[in-house]
């Protein structure tokens, strides 16, 4: 049973419940995807009928059911400290990680039962997500703070996002696989990537200039733009069936990332496992826009005959880019706002590497024959529950325990 004075002390600070959501979400959403991946194929117990296709519920679950959580945790963090205001209440963003959780618990539930639960379960997402994104815009209403780009940036992706979700629910109510395709394009290309390289502009020069004591690290908003500019025309692209012409936008963000890799200090970075894997999940980046560069090109100069690498430079992206720079960051704030020191031991540095392992082995397995490619996806998720999991046990309890200094949040 929760006392009151528990409640309080984890509902102190908005990346104590929304980090307490996301750690749960990456868990399940892993177990879920397993289970699918052995039943499928008759190695553990016959196919189970899910309400929806598992290709739909695998995309919700990471695109809308895991990200979110850590990203609105993280927000809700800095925006008040980016824009020098006032810290956001507990009565604004309380009711939105219930509803959250709400709908991220009721989605299991649909998959399992009912179409309907299903309906409920984005209702209760869209809910919470709304009430999140208030919170984040009246920080961003209520401070004068000159230099508003990178927030209002992100805030825009974000509400983007949340019409990924409306369309993912319009497909439900209707079946119309176009809206289905925009939900998955739009929350990759509009959201989620968004999302991540401003998050990553704007924080790891600074704390690359704080950990090794330089003066400047190049961080120019040209870049940002390109970045920005390339992945939304990535996305309408993709909308648009154009797949043979995204090299046309992939190339750009591809050199710019890898740009960025480069002066921003890849090698120096290493020295501080903290640090290095925010530079580590940002070469990801550079590394994926490469293979959907590769993969693009080869598709237009066959005329559209010739397909490669399946999903593999998607899966560079979203295991190898956003999970690790979601891991590093949540990994940041949970010891920079418990009073912790800012250093990991060897079971989160393992943990670290053992997450770029699942990344190699979720695009190896998108590269093999279809047999080989099996085995290596069970064997990525099962690294992947290892990998969570350690830091689930690390790092849970620190949310509902007072800071260590004895400072409130």
């Amino acid at each position: 049973m929760i006392t009151s004075k528990q409640w309080h002390i984890f509902s102190a600070a908005p990346h104590r419940v929304m980090f307490f959501g996301g750690a749960l979400q990456a868990l399940a959403v892993m177990m879920w995807l397993m289970t699918e991946l052995l039943t499928s194929h008759g190695v553990l117990w016959h196919p189970i009928p899910w309400a929806i296709a598992p290709s739909a519920a695998h995309a919700w679950l990471m695109i809308y059911g895991l990200f979110p959580f850590f990203m609105f945790g993280f927000l809700m963090t800095t925006f008040p400290r980016w824009m020098k205001g006032s810290e956001i209440p507990p009565h604004r963003y309380v009711p939105a990680f219930v509803l959250l959780m709400l709908g991220a618990v009721s989605f299991y539930i649909g998959l399992l039962i009912s179409h309907t639960i299903l309906i409920v379960a984005i209702f209760s997402t869209l809910s919470g997500w709304i009430l999140a994104l208030y919170a984040l815009l009246r920080v961003l209403l209520d401070t004068s703070h000159q230099n508003k780009r990178h927030p209002q940036l992100i805030f825009i992706a974000l509400s983007l996002g949340w019409c990924g979700l409306v369309a993912y629910l319009i497909w439900l109510l209707g079946d119309n696989p176009a809206w289905l395709r925009f939900s998955i394009q739009g929350g990759l290309w509009l959201f989620l990537l968004p999302v991540f390289a401003s998050v990553a502009h704007r924080m790891i020069p600074f704390f690359t200039a704080s950990a090794l004591t330089h003066n400047y690290i190049p961080s120019p908003h040209w870049s940002w733009w390109v970045m920005l500019a390339a992945s939304a025309g990535h996305g309408l692209l993709q909308l648009n069936d154009a797949s043979a012409w995204l090299w046309l936008c992939d190339a750009p963000l591809a050199i710019v990332a890898l740009h960025l890799t480069h002066s921003w200090g890849l090698r120096r970075s290493l020295k501080i496992p903290l640090l290095g894997v925010l530079h580590i999940g940002f070469a990801w980046l550079g590394i994926a826009m490469l293979l959907f560069t590769v993969q693009s090109f080869v598709l237009f100069i066959s005329h559209g005959n010739t397909v490669i690498w399946g999903l593999a430079p998607l899966h560079a992206l979203t295991i190898g880019c956003f999970s690790t720079l979601l891991i590093g960051m949540a990994t940041r704030v949970t010891l920079g706002h418990s009073g912790l020191p800012m250093k990991v031991g060897n079971p989160i540095n393992l943990m670290f590497m053992g997450l770029q392992l699942v990344a190699v082995l979720r695009v190896l397995a998108d590269m093999l024959p279809m047999q080989a490619g099996h085995w290596l996806y069970v064997a990525a998720g099962a690294v992947w529950l290892a990998c969570f999991g350690s830091w689930v046990v690390r790092y849970l309890p620190v949310y509902w325990r007072p800071r260590t200094d004895g400072r409130p949040g």
